[in-house]
């Protein structure tokens, strides 16, 4: 009989994809790193611009840039949704702009998604249902079984606050400057509450899945213990 190479198992073991970490999975749906760097480029070329030339120049310069990221993105065969979302974003923030008839108008989608999202996040954590939970699932093609571990479930409360946190400060920093019509600053807090803050927020909500995936194969270890109790034994007849 021919022997088996058991080195076959371990060639296909080696060819096989890796699957990714949790921070890999949701850095992925925020178009990763490059993603979140790109999505403060329209907003750093938007308010120099309105400065020097006016409100229409601004606009047309913010979607231009949405453009050719939408085309830099195509060509390296990047992941396009991130960018197809981030050129409607653009288009839509300067249609509100063009509305207002100002250019801290092309903030007030941003501002607004911030209170929803915050006010999102925030009862999900009231009603024991916290997103980044069923986030983390979805992601992940996981189940709900981490429902039924409560320090699983104490761990996505903590990381959908965070995100509560963000999308909170996010609201009461810009709607501030928006009503103070600061326009420069608003600009400011736009990209240094962006990626910067999402980077520290993604960092906790990393930590929160080690902590709940622990709990899960705790819990998943223990209802796989076998029943330790002594059964009794007749005694051996004479």
């Amino acid at each position: 009989m021919k022997p088996v190479n058991s080195t076959d198992d371990t060639e296909h073991a080696d060819d096989a994809p890796a699957e990714k970490t949790p921070a890999q999975a949701l850095l992925a749906q925020m178009g990763g790193v490059s993603g979140l760097i790109y999505s403060a480029l329209p907003v750093a070329v938007l308010v120099p611009v309105n400065t020097a030339f006016g409100l229409v120049p601004a606009i047309a310069s913010a979607l231009g840039v949405a453009a050719l990221i939408l085309v830099w993105r195509l060509i390296r065969h990047d992941s396009v949704q991130p960018a197809v979302s981030g050129f409607i974003g653009v288009g839509i923030s300067a249609l509100i702009a063009w509305f207002v008839g100002a250019s801290k108008g092309y903030f007030l989608l941003g501002i607004w998604t911030s209170l929803i999202w915050a006010a999102v996040f925030a009862v999900s954590v009231v009603i024991r249902r916290p997103v980044v939970g069923y986030i983390w699932s979805w992601v992940n093609s996981h189940d709900r079984g981490w429902r039924a571990s409560r320090r699983a479930v104490l761990a996505f409360d903590l990381a959908t606050i965070t995100w509560v946190l963000v999308f909170g400060s996010r609201f009461v920093v810009q709607r501030h400057l928006y009503d103070l019509d600061q326009t420069g600053w608003l600009g400011v807090a736009r990209i240094a509450m962006g990626w910067p803050l999402t980077a520290v927020a993604a960092l906790v909500t990393y930590l929160a899945i080690r902590v709940a995936q622990r709990a899960v194969h705790a819990a998943h270890a223990e209802s796989r213990e076998p029943d330790s109790t002594p059964t009794d034994t007749a005694p051996a007849s004479d």
